[in-house]
């Protein structure tokens, strides 16, 4: 529970809170359960914060600085988080579903199991995250930093991937169904049982990436470069994979029906 005294600093406003944290840095806060729901906090210094079960729904969190921050559990339905300092805070399994991360620094942030259904991440910087289990269903992560992160078994559904970073990321059992993964950059990305069937994917970089056993029916490989993929006992059947270049790619066991292949 909220340390009724900390609160009542932060809600006194930013300057107020700015000024009590420099002069005692001691303190760790506590503003665990508090209700913040649609609280300006444009360029607070939360970091370290204990935030765990908050509700910051449709709060306004631009260029706030909440790294290292536990806000697991918190409730970030909306929350405006512009240009935020969130790197290695823990989000495990909370709400930021629709909330605004454009350029917010995630980097090695603890996401496992967390809601980012519909939350825009364009150009945020997501390396080294965990992310695993999490729902990114109809994100927009275009431009996004995801080098490295951790995203088995996440759902991104619909999500928009359009020249993201991706490089050696663990995508594996990941639901990319129908994502827009345009000119990803996925160099020896790990997308091992990955569902990728319908998921448009001209013009991405694969070279070395870990597709095998990858559902990548019906799936949009127009120009990719999978030059040294492992394609083994993956399923393209009615992928289309004109312009491609498969040069030194491991195809065995894959399913070929009806698929179109580079020279078609």
């Amino acid at each position: 529970m909220a340390n009724q005294e900390h609160l009542a600093f932060l809600k006194a406003g930013v300057v107020t809170w700015i000024e009590w944290r420099k002069e005692n840095p001691q303190i760790s806060p506590d503003l665990s359960t508090a209700s913040l729901q649609g609280d300006n906090l444009k360029g607070a210094n939360l970091q370290g914060v204990n935030l765990s079960k908050v509700d910051l729904a449709h709060a306004v969190l631009v260029y706030a600085n909440l790294s290292g921050a536990d806000l697991s559990g918190a409730h970030l339905k909306k929350a405006i988080l512009v240009e935020a300092n969130l790197s290695a805070a823990n989000f495990s399994i909370a709400n930021l579903s629709g909330a605004t991360l454009t350029q917010a620094d995630l980097s090695h942030a603890n996401l496992i199991g967390a809601d980012l259904s519909e939350a825009n991440l364009k150009d945020a910087m997501i390396a080294d995250a965990n992310l695993i289990g999490a729902n990114l269903r109809g994100a927009h992560l275009r431009g996004a930093d995801l080098g490295t992160a951790k995203l088995i078994r996440t759902d991104l559904c619909f999500a928009n991937l359009i020249a993201a970073n991706l490089t050696a990321a663990d995508l594996s059992k990941a639901n990319l169904y129908e994502a827009e993964v345009m000119g990803a950059y996925l160099y020896k990305t790990d997308l091992y049982k990955a569902n990728l069937s319908k998921a448009h994917l001209s013009g991405a970089y694969l070279s070395r990436a870990n597709l095998s056993e990858a559902d990548l029916s019906k799936a949009d490989l127009r120009w990719t470069n999978l030059t040294g993929a492992n394609l083994a006992g993956a399923n393209l059947s009615g992928a289309n994979l004109h312009g491609a270049n498969l040069k030194r790619a491991n195809l065995k066991g894959v399913n070929l029906q009806e698929t179109i292949m580079p020279d078609s």
